[in-house]
């Protein structure tokens, strides 16, 4: 998979520095196969352990795993390119779904109208972040010879990056600019005049929960609607008319700034020295009142690399980048430049040859056995990591070409996880920071860990969409970290980390929590309930598909005995933390 090659973020870009919060020795730096995962985030509150156990990379049990990854794994890939031939049974069910493509006279499923938006936008990106950084670039030239050589902030970005910002949301959303504009004015007023009360909080939530129930159910307005003279504002739709559709993304730096704000009317934690902030630290940081102005939030809110899909970043992170910048070397830029051109070319690859996106959607599986139909389910769920941690990766690096140093999305493979709460803390991680920040602690965290898990997942899923799909992924995920927890509070490893039947033990909980997390996913982003009954239903409703099963598990249970060892390979490394 490319991201346990690519499998995290870029050193923090920064010479001899980590944003991301990474508990190292004072031991040599990390060499072979823990340098892959050098400056990854760590949220854990408990202490490191004190020793590791010895590496188990040459022992006769792992020359078995190896035997066993070096049979399955060609199979699990065979089997859907088998399926993604011609010559199936099924292919005219689905081949109108197909492309013309570019890779070996092979056509491409480019049938995923999300990541499509994005693939054949490619070109046209790429030309936009060259232009906003020429501009940037002659506009930090001439101010800084206006001003002075000396500025130690970039605060004299802010009318660039307004005007910018502007210009790019008249030419992607035309006329309803406008409407933006309105709902960012609004929340601005909310936020500044009840900023020192607790209604402030309150109604921040309230406008913005409405402002996305009303975008979707009135389809982000048509100006004719409010008064019929305002109709000829509606033809000027502009490149991506469908504003609304992205505005969940604006609806969270909405309130950050809010409650970010609100935090600051009561803080005491201004520093007044010059030393660099963590990433952590940047966050939870406040300002003094007078930088949470119109024209910083409207900097912040419409920044343009992020704007579109994020990473996320809280207001407080992105004006202290603004008032205390580091530069980020060219070297470090052009390596992870790279990074993403792998990653979108294991993607290409993968939609030339792998055709299971259209399959689902023609559900053209009549016949398959369980092996293939999990096989589509499977590599589905692998697709839909990837398209999104390419365009995630794609405006992370404009944003670091830019001089700001958003959070990374994704930070494991999809396939590199066992642990449910470990998968969320490294999928979609700037939005995991944004819901930990301003929900989960907000509500209790820990201490009402059932109810806020509820509560965070039920918004996760509204967030997304409003639709019955999303709520039941949500309480699917919220109902299958209950064993996890409860398995972690019946076996502590304190207790019985040193036991030699612990590890194992622990692999087949690792079985379970894989199987839950497919399934939840499955539901919410493929292939919905009724699919996800048939798949269950054609597994589990013969011989043959209970044997696949009880192999699957098997196989299932090697991996996870891998991923144990990465884990401690890490440590062993100088680097620890909890996903």
């Amino acid at each position: 998979m490319p991201d346990d090659i690519i499998i995290d973020m870029p050193t923090d870009l920064r010479s001899g520095a980590h944003s991301f919060e990474v508990d190292f020795d004072p031991a040599p730096q990390a060499k072979g196969l823990a340098a892959l995962t050098i400056d990854i985030p760590s949220s854990n509150k408990f202490p490191r352990p004190e020793r590791c156990s010895p590496p188990r990379w040459k022992t006769p049990e792992f020359i078995f795993y190896y035997v066993v990854a070096a049979v399955i794994l060609p199979i699990m890939v065979w089997v859907p390119i088998r399926l993604s031939s011609p010559s199936h049974v099924n292919y005219p069910f689905y081949d109108h779904k197909l492309s013309s493509g570019w890779l070996f006279g092979r056509e491409v499923d480019n049938s995923d109208s999300q990541y499509r938006a994005f693939r054949n936008n490619i070109p046209a990106l790429s030309f936009l972040v060259c232009i906003f950084l020429a501009i940037q670039s002659i506009y930090t030239r001439f101010a800084l010879r206006s001003i002075s050589h000396s500025l130690t902030h970039r605060l004299y970005l802010i009318p660039f990056l307004i005007s910018f910002a502007i210009l790019f949301l008249f030419g992607l959303h035309g006329a309803s600019t406008l409407k933006i504009i309105f709902i960012l004015t609004a929340n601005y007023y909310i936020g500044k005049s009840l900023g020192h009360s607790r209604a402030g909080p309150l109604l921040t939530w309230i406008f913005n929960a409405a402002v996305l129930f009303f975008n979707e159910k009135n389809a982000g307005y048509r100006f004719a609607t409010i008064h019929p003279s305002l109709g000829v504002l509606d033809a000027f739709e502009g490149i991506y008319p469908r504003w609304h559709v992205s505005f969940n993304i604006t609806m969270l730096r909405l309130v950050s700034f809010n409650m970010d704000y609100y935090w600051a009317c009561s803080s005491r934690n201004i520093p007044n020295s010059d030393s660099a902030l963590s990433e952590k630290q940047r966050a939870n940081t406040a300002h003094s009142l007078e930088h949470y102005s119109y024209k910083n939030y409207l900097a912040y809110v419409l920044y343009p690399p992020l704007y579109i899909a994020g990473p996320i970043i809280t207001f407080n992170n992105f004006m202290w980048q603004l008032r205390r910048p580091t530069e980020f070397p060219t070297r470090a830029i052009l390596n992870y430049f790279i990074r993403f051109l792998v990653c979108l070319f294991t993607m290409e690859f993968i939609l030339h040859y792998i055709y299971v996106i259209a399959i689902k959607d023609a559900k053209a599986w009549r016949g398959d056995t369980p092996m293939e139909i999990s096989m589509i389910g499977f590599w589905n769920l692998l697709i839909v990591w990837l398209k999104l941690l390419i365009p995630w990766r794609f405006f992370r690096l404009w944003a670091l070409a830019g001089g700001i140093d958003p959070p990374e999305n994704m930070v494991r493979c999809m396939v590199n996880n066992y642990s449910a709460l470990g998968f969320w803390r490294s999928w979609h991680r700037s939005y995991n920071l944004w819901i930990v920040r301003y929900i989960y602690i907000p509500l209790g965290g820990t201490k009402n860990l059932a109810v806020t898990t509820v509560f965070v997942f039920s918004f996760v899923a509204l967030w997304h969409d409003l639709s019955f799909r999303l709520l039941a992924w949500g309480w699917l995920v919220s109902l299958f970290i209950l064993p996890e927890l409860l398995a972690s509070y019946l076996f502590p490893p304190s207790k019985h980390g040193e036991k030699p039947w612990y590890r194992h033990v622990c692999a087949m909980g690792a079985i379970l929590n894989i199987l839950m997390m497919i399934s939840a996913n499955l539901v919410g982003f493929v292939i919905g309930t009724d699919g996800m009954l048939y798949m269950v239903n054609q597994i589990t409703g013969s011989w043959e598909g209970l044997r696949f099963l009880i192999g699957a598990c098997c196989c299932i249970f090697v991996g996870v005995q891998f991923m144990f060892e990465y884990r401690e390979e890490e440590m062993r490394r100088g680097i620890y933390r909890r996903c």
